[in-house]
Parts: C-alpha cells; structure tokens; sequence
C-alpha cells in the first residue's frame, strides 16, 4: 500500500515543461517579455517574405511622412523614411538580420567558450594555463576596437559580423564554465563516476555539462542582449551591416542627420532595441531562478496558486 501510495505521488508529479510554464505564469513581468520575444520571433521569420517588397520600394513622394497618419494605410503608420519606404515595413524585415546577427554570435560563442571552459577546468594544469591565457588576450583588446578593426579589414557582412562578435565573447563563456567545473569536480557524484570507470569525456558531458547548463543558458540569455546592442552600434557607426542589407542599428544610423525634423526614423527602431534588450534581461532573471534549485520555490508556489 504504501509503495503504491508513492507511485501515485510520483505520477501525480507534473513534468519539467509543465512546471516552467507554471514558474513563468506566476511572473508576469517575464510572461509578458516572453511573448513578446515570441512575436519578434515569428515577425523575423515571416517578415521578409511578408514585407519584403514593400519595405525596399522607394516614394519619393512620401518622403519623412510623418508617424499617426491615420488616413493611410497601416504600414505607414510609424511614418515612411527619407526614400519613401514605410518605417513599419523595414522594422519588422530588419528584425530577421538583428535577431540573425546576434543568434548566430551567441551560440558560435557560448558552444566554443563552454568547451574549452570544460577543458580547462578538468585538464592538466598546464592545458588549462594556455587556454587561460587564450582568453586575456582576447579580453585584452576592448570589444568593439576589435571589430572595428577585423570589420575594416575584412569588409562588412552578417557572417564577418556574427564572427567578430563571437569571438570578442568566447571568453566569458569559458571563464564561467572553468569556475563552475573547478568547484562541480569535487562533488561526490563526479568521484564516483570516476572510482566506476567513467572516462573523463563522459564525466565532462554526461555529469558536469548538465549541472553546468542552466548557468550558461542564463548567460546566453543576458549575453543575447548585449550582442545585438554591440551589433546595432557598429552599425551606427557605419561599419556594420550595409545597405541594400538592413538591421535596426542601421536604420538608426541613417535617421540621425534627419533628428531635428524627423525624429520617427530613429526613435522606432530605438524603441524596438529598447523593448527587446529589456525583454531578454526580464526573462534572463526568471531563468536565474527558475533554474536555481534553492530559488525556484518561490515561483512555485506562485505557480500552484495559479494553477
């Protein structure tokens, strides 16, 4: 009876993706910057094949219409830029390059920094040394003079961006994994996996990497945000993406010499960098603690409430 009694309780356990939609639904702040992440999303998949053409053909005639005119149709509505083109159109076709940029930087980036961190936090010491050093000469050199630089040299493009970007963030991937492994290794579990044989590939990925992931993945979470910041002010600067290729930095960069009498063709895409960034570093909060074994009891009990 009582075996069975447990056996019911297991059962009645709901599972992972039921609990972290429970943990998110009592955090309304982080509900609500997920769905909108979620629809800037699907905005940069569709976008392009949605509003494409309309984004990229120009009216001279409709040159800085002005944001609110309700006369028109909806794509005009945040008002057209300095060619005529609907600044609604162009934002949500610029979406897919940002979102493409700074996805692309974050996972070449957090892949090869969370490897090298595994091997430098349970190698020799002398292997952990040279892929230390590795890394402050990389963080040596101030981020964006490196890719202003590499960017110069080697001409501007979304690819040359994602990889610049990368690898000026390599470093704080493998540093955070290198510390976490150094204190995860002399954990009881990790002993005995190797006193039973356990090659140290398989204590590396199946033992540490688990333990090791839902830090990173907050990181990535957080890091998300800075990369698309760094890549939008590369852009401003002009040595980012370039036309006929569009990203938000970008369309800021061109509506900055029209500031004093049409403010509305950097203020939309600031507003979408704006509310993006901040939705990412809500949700990267929620992550922290709902990942967090000894935190996720107050969202729980949030979330049964609501539940």
């Amino acid at each position: 009876m009582a075996l069975a009694t447990t056996d019911n309780v297991i059962a009645a356990e709901p599972s992972f993706p039921i609990r972290m939609l429970r943990m998110l639904l009592a955090d309304k702040f982080a509900l609500c910057a997920a769905i909108f992440l979620l629809v800037i999303l699907v905005i940069a998949v569709i976008g392009p094949a949605w509003l494409g053409d309309l984004a990229t053909k120009q009216n001279l005639r409709g040159r800085n219409l002005p944001p609110f005119d309700w006369t028109r149709a909806w794509v005009w509505w945040m008002g057209a830029d300095a060619l005529g083109r609907p600044l609604f159109a162009r934002i949500i076709v610029a979406a897919q390059n940002t979102l493409m940029v700074a996805a692309g930087a974050v996972i070449l980036s957090s892949v090869i920094g969370t490897v090298l961190g595994l091997i430098a936090g349970f190698s020799s010491p002398r292997m952990s040394q040279i892929i230390m050093r590795l890394a402050d000469v990389i963080m040596s050199f101030p981020s964006l003079l490196i890719a202003v630089i590499v960017l110069y040299v080697l001409g501007s493009s979304i690819l040359n961006l994602m990889l610049v970007l990368a690898i000026t963030r390599i470093p704080v991937y493998l540093r955070t994994t290198r510390a976490e492994v150094l204190e995860i290794r002399e954990r009881m579990f990790v002993q005995a996996a190797r006193v039973m044989g356990a090659s140290s590939k398989r204590i590396l990925f199946r033992h540490i990497l688990p333990v090791v992931l839902p830090t990173l993945t907050t990181l990535a979470t957080l890091d998300f945000a800075y990369v698309m910041l760094a890549e939008s002010a590369l852009s401003f600067l002009g040595i980012g993406i370039q036309p006929p290729e569009i990203t938000w930095g970008l369309m800021i960069s061109q509506g900055r010499q029209y500031l004093t009498n049409a403010w509305w063709l950097s203020f939309w895409p600031g507003l979408a960098i704006i509310l993006t960034t901040m939705s990412l570093n809500l949700l990267s909060n929620w992550m922290r603690i709902a990942l967090d074994p000894v935190q996720r009891w107050r969202l729980e009990m949030k979330g049964g409430k609501n539940g």
